[in-house]
C-alpha cells in the first residue's frame, strides 16, 4: 500500500536534511544515468536528415534526447538540491567512463569465425576516443555550471520563477557544455568557422528544446516536491564539485 503523500511542502535548507528517506530521488538518478547513456550510445551515431519549410536540415540524432539528461539534472537540483544532483552527475560521469573502456575493448576482440556483424558493430560503438575525452569532459563540466547556477538562482530567487531558473541554468550549462565539446572533438579536423557553426547551432537547439519542454520540467518538479513533502535550498552547501558525498 502507498504511503500518502504529505499534506504540505516543508522549505529546507540541504544541510538540515541529513539522512531523511526520499521517496523518489533513487528513481529520478536512474532515470538520469540511462538517459545520459542511451542518448549517447544510440542518438550519437546517427545523423539525421528531417525538412523544414521544404528546407532539409541535419542534425546529430542525439540532440533530441540529451538535453533531457538536463532537464532531469534540473529537476535533481531544484528538487533535491545540488548536493544530491552533484552524486548524480559523478554516477553518470563514472558510468560514461565504463561505457566507453567497455565499448572499446568488446570492439577490438578479434570476431568469431562465421560472425558477420564486426562492421555494423564497429559502425555503431566504435568510438574516436577524442570525441569520447570531448564528449565525458563536456558533460561533466556543463552539468555542474548547470546545477550550480540552478541552485544558486534558486536563492536569489527566493524559490520563485523556475521557468527563468531552468532557462537560465541550461544557457549557462549547455554553453559551458558546447564550448569544451566541440573545439576538443572537431578543431583541426572541420575548419574553425565550422566549428563555431556547429557550436552555435547546437546551443540554441539545446537551449530551445529546453524552454520547449518547461511545462513537463513543472509538472515533475511540482509532483516530486509534493510526494516528497519538501522543498530544499542550498544556502548552507558547500558547491565544491569534487566530492560525491552528500
Amino acid at each position: 500500500m502507498d504511503t500518502p503523500e504529505p499534506a504540505t511542502i516543508e522549505k529546507i535548507d540541504a544541510a538540515a536534511l541529513g539522512a531523511r528517506p526520499l521517496r523518489y530521488f533513487d528513481f529520478v538518478m536512474a532515470a538520469f544515468v540511462a538517459i545520459l547513456l542511451l542518448s549517447n550510445i544510440i542518438g550519437a551515431a546517427k545523423v539525421a536528415q528531417i525538412s523544414v519549410f521544404g528546407h532539409p536540415f541535419i542534425f546529430g540524432a542525439g540532440i533530441l534526447f540529451f538535453p533531457l539528461g538536463y532537464v532531469i539534472g534540473d529537476v535533481l537540483t531544484e528538487v533535491y538540491g545540488y548536493a544530491r544532483a552533484r552524486r548524480c552527475i559523478w554516477a553518470g560521469f563514472v558510468a560514461s567512463l565504463f561505457m566507453a573502456v567497455m565499448s572499446a575493448v568488446v570492439v577490438a576482440m578479434p570476431p568469431a569465425p562465421g560472425w558477420t556483424g564486426q562492421g555494423a558493430y564497429e559502425a555503431v560503438f566504435g568510438q574516436v576516443p577524442r570525441i569520447v575525452f570531448a564528449s565525458i569532459a563536456a558533460f561533466w563540466a556543463g552539468e555542474f555550471v548547470n546545477s550550480f547556477v540552478l541552485a544558486r538562482m534558486k536563492l536569489w530567487t527566493g524559490g520563485r520563477m523556475l521557468w527563468m531558473r531552468t532557462i537560465g541554468s541550461t544557457i549557462a550549462g549547455q554553453g559551458v557544455d558546447s564550448l569544451i565539446f566541440y573545439p576538443l572533438a572537431f578543431l583541426g579536423i572541420w575548419s574553425t568557422a565550422q566549428v563555431l557553426t556547429v557550436l552555435a547551432t547546437n546551443w540554441a537547439l539545446k537551449v530551445t528544446w529546453e524552454a520547449v519542454l518547461t511545462p513537463l520540467t513543472y509538472i515533475v518538479v511540482n509532483g516530486l516536491k509534493r510526494r516528497e513533502g519538501l522543498d530544499i535550498y542550498d544556502s548552507q552547501t558547500d558547491f565544491t564539485p569534487f566530492k560525491a558525498r552528500i
